[in-house]
């Protein structure tokens, strides 16, 4: 089942959802718009390695945008802190924005019950494309479970700012 927008709002009213800041006009009917943050990762080297850490450059963006480039990956953040501790979440981009070219986390929109922190956006445009601060770039869903739930306790929990892949790690614990 997924959430209505008025149990969203009464989720985070009682605390089965965290979302911080939380701004009612950002409710749905079924999901919560979440705004890109100021920062945003490309990867340097012209070879991103799975199984190395992988240098970075930072960029904030100013109340002028930022220009998407085509062939490029951005890695951003949500302004907002969201998590639960009973709910299943999954972030896609808003239609809105997928209808200026812009695909925003369309490999991993499933967020972990339990993971509390920003999301990192994965950000493709299609062509050159203007980007804000505090824009609103996604939405994020929220779905019952049925089970067991044991939470997320990995390698992203309490992130702030957008997180750069942590995937060699896994490759060292199987060294």
């Amino acid at each position: 089942m997924i959430l209505t927008g008025p149990e969203i709002v009464e989720s985070a009213r009682d605390g089965r959802i965290s979302i911080s800041p939380f701004n009612r006009d950002q409710v749905n009917p079924n999901s919560y718009n979440v705004c890109l943050g100021e920062t945003l990762i490309t990867y340097t080297d012209s070879v991103i390695d799975a199984y190395r850490p992988n240098r970075t450059d930072a960029t904030k963006i100013d109340s002028s945008g930022f220009v998407l480039e085509p062939d490029q990956l951005y890695l951003g953040h949500t302004v907002e802190e969201v998590g639960s501790d009973v709910f299943v979440p999954l972030l896609f981009g808003r239609s809105s924005v997928g209808r200026l070219g812009l695909f925003v986390e369309i490999t991993a929109p499933i967020g972990d019950i339990g993971f509390h922190g920003q999301w990192t956006l994965m950000l493709s445009a299609v062509r050159p494309l203007r980007v804000y601060p505090g824009m609103k770039i996604g939405q994020i869903m929220f779905f019952d479970t049925l089970g067991d739930i044991e939470p997320y306790s990995g390698k992203y929990q309490g992130a702030v700012g957008p997180q750069e892949s942590r995937y060699w790690r896994d490759k060292l614990g199987q060294l």
